[in-house]
């Protein structure tokens, strides 16, 4: 099994076939539905959030076999993953998306989780702090897309879970958890 880095890669990874848009209906079904999973498994072990279609992305090439994902295949896999609400693309020429390995529900979910862990029931954290704060280290809100991040907050807020406060920039934003 081939590996990226740290990553096994899948089986598949290594049959061209893969790298090319297949004709057969329930064939290509199979192959989004492979491709879906090892993005979204790709980009949460290695905290991927965006993917460029137009820059390198280090599973769409395979030089081993020498094969690479073409434009129409990447397009398609990652249209994919917007249909079922694992990313969004974040512009009208889809040239930018936004992976969410966790559902915007379900980082909320993480953040009220890490809150209680922590003890920050009644606290007051700035938004960086809970993307990079020592607090985070070795949860899976370290590193956390900041848009991402907002939208979860967004989304507390909106519960009653907690309020965002702006600071004089955006990197002191601040957040007062009341849970």
């Amino acid at each position: 099994m081939q590996k990226l880095g740290d990553f096994k890669m899948p089986n598949f990874f290594n049959y061209p076939p893969y790298f090319t848009l297949q004709p057969v209906k329930d064939t290509r079904e199979k192959q989004i539905q492979l491709w879906k999973e090892l993005i979204l498994d790709y980009c949460r072990t290695q905290k991927f959030f965006i993917i460029e279609l137009e820059k390198e992305f280090p599973l769409f090439t395979n030089p081993v076999i020498e094969r690479s994902l073409s434009h129409e295949a990447r397009d398609i896999f990652l249209s994919a993953l917007v249909s079922d609400g694992r990313a969004e693309w974040m512009d009208k020429g889809h040239r930018k998306c936004l992976i969410l390995w966790h559902r915007i529900q379900d980082w909320a979910d993480l953040i009220l989780r890490f809150v209680k862990d922590n003890g920050l029931e009644d606290s007051v954290m700035t938004v960086e702090e809970i993307r990079s704060g020592t607090e985070s280290r070795g949860t899976e809100l370290h590193g956390i897309d900041r848009t991402v991040l907002m939208r979860a907050l967004k989304l507390l807020e909106h519960k009653g879970k907690l309020t965002i406060f702006k600071g004089t920039s955006a990197d002191d934003e601040g957040v007062k958890f009341s849970i």
